[in-house]
């Protein structure tokens, strides 16, 4: 059990890290700071309430680190798993939208789509 916490955990720092760098992209980008195309300027970087997909991605892979650590009801850990399933789908959509709509590399993109997969695969162990 706790191998599985610190391998959830390592996997929400590595997402947390990503997020954050798009994050502050982002920003950058809606400041205009950004030259050139990138993914952030993409509709598909602000898929819910036009918020960042990065925002959204720094408040979980905290929350489920947390959840890891903290949380002793199963149904939080239910609940991090049902977000993990949600994350990893809409990774499979934006992995998509990578490869054959925008057509652009992105390395921090794969880096969280793969722990979001990754965490969709793992979490489940933790019930």
């Amino acid at each position: 059990m706790m191998l599985l916490r610190i391998i959830v955990s390592l996997l929400c720092a590595v997402g947390f890290y990503a997020s954050v760098f798009m994050l502050r992209k982002s920003i950058r980008a809606k400041r205009g700071e950004v030259k050139g195309p990138s993914v952030v300027k993409s509709p598909r970087a602000e898929l819910f309430a036009g918020l960042p997909n990065a925002l959204f991605g720094v408040v979980y892979y905290a929350a489920v680190s947390a959840v890891t650590w903290f949380a002793h009801a199963r149904i939080f850990f239910i609940v991090a798993e049902l977000a993990a399933l949600f994350a990893a789908g809409t990774s499979v959509y934006l992995a998509y939208s990578l490869l054959y709509v925008t057509k652009k590399q992105c390395p921090y993109c794969w880096t969280a789509h793969a722990v979001n997969w990754s965490l969709a695969l793992v979490l489940p162990w933790l019930v």
